[in-house]
């Protein structure tokens, strides 16, 4: 080869490695472009967040402190009856009159708590059920169904269909065939003692 071929070729190399090399920085440039958009983005969304963070808590509490003014001022019809009726309780001349009173105040404090989704338990008469049931209480009744509940001592209540408070009651409890051979064979001989005397 001749040294002129050689030049060329060496010419061409140095331009294409230069070419090589803009075409790195443009790759380059552009990254570096990226990268900053995408920063950027990163630092807004952090604020974003920051910001976000700091008016939870505020609306949280707005809500809160709304839903009991809510609540507070449904109350407050009831309240007024109680008062009324309290009031009126000195003139009144009749029980009969005052105990429709509190029946009132009764029946308006329970549609006063159904429109706040708060319902009462079913006890007395229903299966025994312990998530919606406190059996405080077994009292054997043979007539009645085993595990039944016989009495309710407390009303229990629901919010949104979950328990808040379980109804305290008595349970039937069945007594088996031994126990109430056991039990006639006591009383017979409770009676026996009571002839020789």
């Amino acid at each position: 080869m001749t040294k002129k071929g050689k030049e060329s070729e060496k010419d061409r190399s140095v331009k294409s490695l230069q070419a090589e090399v803009e075409d790195l920085r443009g790759l380059l440039d552009e990254l570096r472009k990226e990268n900053e958009g995408i920063l950027g983005q990163l630092q807004r969304v952090s604020a974003d967040y920051a910001n976000f963070q700091k008016r939870v808590p505020k609306q949280v509490s707005d809500s809160v402190g709304y839903e009991k003014e809510r609540v507070i001022k449904s109350l407050l019809p009831v309240l007024d009856n109680f008062e009324h009726t309290l009031l009126n309780a000195g003139s009144a001349e009749n029980v009969d009159v005052l105990v429709k009173g509190i029946q009132i105040v009764y029946d308006q404090m329970l549609n006063v708590l159904r429109s706040h989704e708060v319902e009462q338990i079913a006890a007395a008469g229903e299966m025994f059920d312990p998530s919606r049931h406190e059996a405080i209480m077994q009292r054997s009744e043979p007539q009645e169904q085993e595990n039944i509940v016989l009495e309710e001592f407390q009303k229990g209540y629901t919010l949104n269909g979950r328990v808040v408070r379980p109804s305290k009651v008595i349970v039937n409890k069945a007594v088996s065939q031994e126990q109430q051979t056991a039990g006639h064979g006591l009383a017979g001989d409770e009676c026996d003692g009571d002839d020789t005397e």
